[in-house]
């Protein structure tokens, strides 16, 4: 594969360079409009998304369905595990844009501001997925972070935001720096920036002597301090709960479903891609770890999840905890494991999302995040506590819904390995997590209001919207064309 000159890359380079236009735009227009809460700024961001999205497709149909391209002198590779990705971050951003509109915690004098930032950070994410270079891996995670601080504590009014902003630049910055000394290491050793030759190189040395396993293996930790960061895993996920729940919701779901889709596909290509090879497990079993990581993961994450009374910080230990299963899929090197974690990531996206949007219409009419807000939800606003029931079910891993299959899927694949341990770990984990999301079940159908209260209403868009993540989740499961593209995206990484 002969990289692209910076030049001939440009062409290629047109998702990106689109979203880096549309951010520009909808900050001038923020200037010119007169009516500051008009809401043509946030149309704007979703045109953009959608052209980004068009011209993700024209190019992968165009240039990157048959063999990978690499792009800038090989800093960045087009292929179709990318293509997957960015398609996912845009349908997260659209949606968080969608939610945004109906939020009632955002200023709209700020609106242009926070989606031109919403644009900025799908660029970072578009990065994350499609570098195979230390120096450009490290440039698109620094550009999320920095993007994510800001939007964190976007609510400039709350106290609760600005200590969630504070807490997640401290995390951020240890994180950083310590994945950055890992990324020195590593290039120290191997000569190259390059994913693609350092798993080899690594393994010259390891087999002449010239390198222990030891600083191989201390490298690789600290950069999955990193990454671990990014996908909110043992143990470096203390920023996640303070940071969800003090974000403005749109931002908390968007960092559960978009942050984490663009971690999990920096650990994918710098895992398999730069230490998937056979001949360098053999100095290094960085497998094992991470199947401790993975287990350590999803039992915190559920367990803290127990005594939980603030739906947003409920939601944010769950997300902890299926970061958690979604690394059982990391812990195998086969393609069917990756698969298995983005067929997972695709139904999340659809089941998280909806859980969200409703916490945002909740907190919208009841003026609550707590469990106690959605008392008697079943009778004053039946669809939405139905749509409720589907999104926690399916994130239980409940049949016959999607995060049913998603799990099922990750099982298996754990199974065919022999990491029997591991699969009961988390069949256990899957128990502990039904009984928080039954307490919201329970509040909803099953206890009154404090205070009469009539039937709520909501409007056909809030609906229509609702209905974008309902039938998905209930739907998804039975297709296997989304599974089968899973695999397809999987097949242009080196599996051993």
């Amino acid at each position: 594969m002969q990289p692209l000159s910076n030049i001939d890359s440009l062409l290629h380079f047109s998702p990106e360079i689109l979203l880096v236009i549309f951010a520009a735009a909808v900050i001038i227009l923020d200037l010119v409009v007169k009516n500051r809460e008009s809401v043509a700024v946030a149309h704007l961001a979703l045109v953009g998304c959608l052209c980004t999205l068009a011209a993700v497709l024209f190019i992968h149909f165009s240039f990157g369905n048959e063999e990978p391209v690499a792009l800038f002198l090989g800093m960045i590779q087009l292929d179709v595990f990318a293509t997957f990705f960015k398609v996912l971050l845009l349908l997260a951003t659209a949606a968080t844009i969608l939610f945004s509109l109906r939020s009632e915690e955002l200023d709209a004098k700020l609106k242009g501001e926070y989606y031109a930032l919403l644009l900025a950070i799908t660029l970072g994410m578009f990065l994350m997925a499609s570098s195979t270079n230390l120096l450009m891996i490290f440039i698109a995670l620094e550009t999320v972070s920095l993007t994510s601080y800001i939007l964190a504590g976007f609510l400039t009014h709350s106290p609760r935001s600005s200590e969630a902003a504070f807490k997640y630049i401290t995390y951020g910055a240890v994180a950083s720096g310590t994945m950055l000394f890992g990324l020195s290491l590593l290039f120290g050793m191997a000569g190259t920036g390059d994913l693609t030759q350092i798993g080899g190189r690594l393994t010259e040395l390891l087999a002449s002597g010239e390198v222990s396993s030891l600083t191989v293996l201390i490298a690789i930790t600290f950069v999955l301090a990193g990454v671990g960061y990014k996908i909110a895993s043992v143990p470096f996920h203390m920023w996640s709960p303070d940071v969800y729940e003090g974000a403005p919701i749109p931002i908390t779901a968007f960092l559960s479903v978009a942050s984490k889709s663009a971690g999990f596909a920096l650990f994918i290509r710098f895992f398999y891609t730069g230490f998937g090879s056979t001949g360098l497990m053999q100095f290094v079993d960085w497998p094992f770890m991470l199947a401790i990581v993975s287990a350590l993961t999803m039992t915190v994450g559920n367990l803290a999840a127990l005594p939980q009374q603030n739906v947003k910080r409920l939601l944010a230990y769950s997300s902890i905890a299926h970061g958690g299963y979604l690394l059982m899929g990391g812990v195998l090197l086969t393609s069917e494991g990756v698969g298995a974690i983005l067929f997972y990531l695709l139904v999340y996206l659809f089941m998280n999302l909806g859980a969200f949007y409703v916490v945002v219409l909740v907190a919208n009419e009841m003026g609550s995040e707590t469990i106690d807000g959605y008392r008697g939800l079943g009778s004053r606003a039946p669809l939405v506590a139905l749509a409720m029931v589907v999104f926690l079910a399916s994130l239980t891993g409940l049949p016959p819904l999607a995060g049913f299959f998603g799990k099922w899927l990750l099982f298996t694949a754990v199974l065919e390995q022999g990491y029997y341990w591991l699969a009961l770990v988390g069949l256990l984990n899957s128990v502990v997590s039904l009984y928080y999301y039954a307490r919201i079940f329970k509040v909803m159908y099953f206890e009154d209001a404090e205070e009469e209260t009539s039937h709520v209403s909501f409007s056909t868009g809030t609906f229509a919207l609702l209905s974008t993540f309902v039938i998905p989740t209930i739907f998804i499961g039975f297709l296997n064309i989304f599974y089968t593209f899973s695999n397809i995206s999987v097949s242009v990484l080196p599996m051993q």
